[in-house]
């Protein structure tokens, strides 16, 4: 599983929108053991939260006849999601119902124009790094990135502010999207997985986000979100399934991983006993 908590709550440097560091474990309670140590102040990340005494042990508690979660299934845009994909995130619905929540439809919030604004920004963010490098590194640049960036040498200062600006409607969208919900179940990926000789599930260059849609939306609303085995494709390959909150209820995630962890299926035993 890995969890990606708040902006912020983990220090990081050089600190920056969207970027977080988190943890990657077996289990949730290793990944808030981790939380407690992680999550410690260090003042060189400025954009930091302030310290808080969180009790990151205490994951039980959580009555899911209490919650409220949004199903989202359509992110609006974004490479279709597959049938095996679909078929475990609806049955992890189907088992929180049955413990007593309430799951409701969360339909789409995000937009083409979200995406394709923040695509011209990070060309040409990545395009400057590149062009600084001299020309035997840029040699060494996997050229499905370099024709990636290229276009970025293109853009015209109001294509890239307004890209820019694109995070901040993306983040509102999210956290509005939100409201009224306790926490959101989604997909990771629309895909179970691609070809390992690809730098990306569709490796089209000039369609590099298109996998990224159920997991963009929460790194850029700064939002906790959690991804935690759930069941197994036809082909025997793991999928998980995502949990969201609310901004800086970190705690709140990792103690609705908890839950799930005891009411999803029975897991194989890892590592494999070939």
């Amino acid at each position: 599983m890995g969890f990606k908590p708040s902006l912020g709550r983990i220090p990081i440097q050089p600190p920056y929108a969207g970027r977080v560091a988190g943890p990657m474990t077996r289990t949730v309670a290793d990944a808030a053991l981790a939380m407690s140590v992680l999550s410690r102040p260090d003042w060189r990340d400025t954009m930091s939260l302030p310290p808080q005494d969180i009790p990151w042990l205490q994951l039980d508690g959580l009555d899911p006849r209490a919650l409220r979660i949004g199903l989202w299934l359509d992110p609006g845009w974004g490479t279709p999601l597959s049938s095996s994909v679909r078929q475990v995130v609806l049955d992890a619905a189907a088992r929180l119902q049955s413990a007593g929540a309430t799951v409701v439809e969360l339909p789409a919030f995000m937009t083409r124009a979200m995406v394709d604004g923040l695509d011209n920004f990070w060309r040409m963010r990545s395009w400057l790094d590149f062009a600084a490098l001299p020309p035997e590194r840029q040699a060494l640049v996997l050229p499905y990135i370099s024709q990636w960036i290229r276009r970025g040498e293109r853009l015209s200062a109001a294509e890239v502010f307004t890209g820019f600006s694109q995070i901040g409607v993306l983040r509102d969208s999210a956290v509005a999207a939100c409201q009224g919900l306790d926490f959101v179940l989604a997909p990771v990926s629309p895909e179970v997985a691609f070809a390992a000789e690809w730098a990306s599930p569709l490796n089209d260059p000039e369609r590099p986000f298109e996998h990224i849609a159920y997991t963009l939306p929460w790194n850029m609303s700064e939002q906790p979100a959690i991804s935690v085995n759930a069941d197994y494709s036809e082909s025997g390959l793991p999928v998980g399934v995502q949990f969201i909150g609310h901004r800086h209820d970190d705690l709140g995630v990792l103690r609705m991983a908890a839950l799930w962890e005891q009411i999803r299926p029975a897991q194989r035993p890892w590592p494999l006993d070939l």
